[in-house]
């Protein structure tokens, strides 16, 4: 099949193209559209004004501009989006009818959502499923895989038949924006991603000595990161070693902060980080004049 060429005399905006890979290596496509939009811009422009222009939530532009800061094609200085308690939206009951009887999207998101959670929804659920479509602009193929992965997730932790509830979805939901999951396409990579990174958490719990239960949700953020980060299950098994050496208990702050050191010298495997503290020893002992530190304090001076 023959490709499309552009051939007009309007005016033109030229990207360089190493620029354009950058993004295509990414495929967001909210990131793409905000790049053409500040390269066809000759002027400052407010966050304010782009979210009018493209027709965005504060959320929506605040993922895309992460993604473009990540590549590398913003500069400048970063720009926060605001809580969900200051971006949600009071809907009335007049805008839930008005939402159920002119919007066929709505309409149908509504019984699928209660016919997964098993129940009928009250005007208060009603209200915030409102906030997810209409507020934060996520569609209902999006909103439905969202409820999906809420009620998944609840009874992996809770056991089957547990619901999450409207405030709990609407929880995710806004994390779902910030990340810029706007689309089936970058939630589905996202439920991927999130299955790989369950699937792996027991190896890491095991690493630290944790096997008759499931992770917390402070203790699968810990886990997640180090996930993201690389590290394998053996070096965190070898972190806790040494912080139950040191601690004489399981303290994650700690040993989290030891796999950032070892990351920061460059120790990516156990061997390494032996070897490291190793010659680290050796250097200190060289510094105290040979005698071990543990003898230091029985030596009169």
């Amino acid at each position: 099949m023959g490709g499309y060429i552009l051939r007009d005399k309007e005016q033109r905006v030229s990207l360089p193209a190493q620029r354009v890979d950058r993004l295509l290596s990414r495929g967001d496509g909210d990131a793409a559209l905000l790049y053409l939009f500040l390269s066809r811009t000759d002027r400052g422009v407010t966050p304010e004004e782009i979210q009018q222009r493209l027709h965005w939530t504060q959320l929506r532009f605040a993922a895309a501009e992460r993604t473009l800061r990540q590549l590398g094609l913003l500069d400048g200085e970063s720009w926060t989006p605001p809580e969900p308690a200051e971006e949600r939206t009071a809907y009335t009951g007049e805008d839930i009818a008005n939402l159920l009887e002119g919007d066929k999207g709505f309409a149908a998101l509504v019984p699928q959502t209660e016919e997964k959670l098993g129940k009928k929804l009250k005007t208060a659920d009603l209200q915030i499923l409102a906030g997810l479509y209409d507020d934060l602009r996520l569609p209902p193929d999006v909103i439905y895989l969202l409820v999906n992965h809420c009620i998944r997730r609840m009874e992996q932790r809770y056991g089957e038949g547990r619901r999450p509830t409207l405030r709990q979805i609407e929880k995710e939901g806004y994390y779902w924006a910030s990340q810029g999951l706007y689309d089936q396409e970058s939630a589905g990579r996202y439920l991927r991603r999130y299955d790989r990174r369950q699937s792996q958490m027991s190896a890491y719990l095991r690493a630290v000595q944790i096997t008759s239960r499931r992770a917390v949700d402070s203790e699968e953020r810990y886990i997640n990161d180090w996930i993201e980060k690389g590290y394998s299950p053996e070096l965190v098994a070898a972190a806790y070693d040494q912080t139950i050496f040191y601690k004489k208990e399981l303290n994650w702050r700690y040993l989290n902060g030891v796999l950032r050191r070892w990351e920061e010298n460059g120790w990516h495997t156990p061997e390494e980080a032996e070897q490291g503290c190793q010659n680290g020893a050796a250097r200190q002992r060289q510094k105290s004049g040979g005698k071990n530190d543990w003898m230091t304090q029985f030596i009169k001076r």
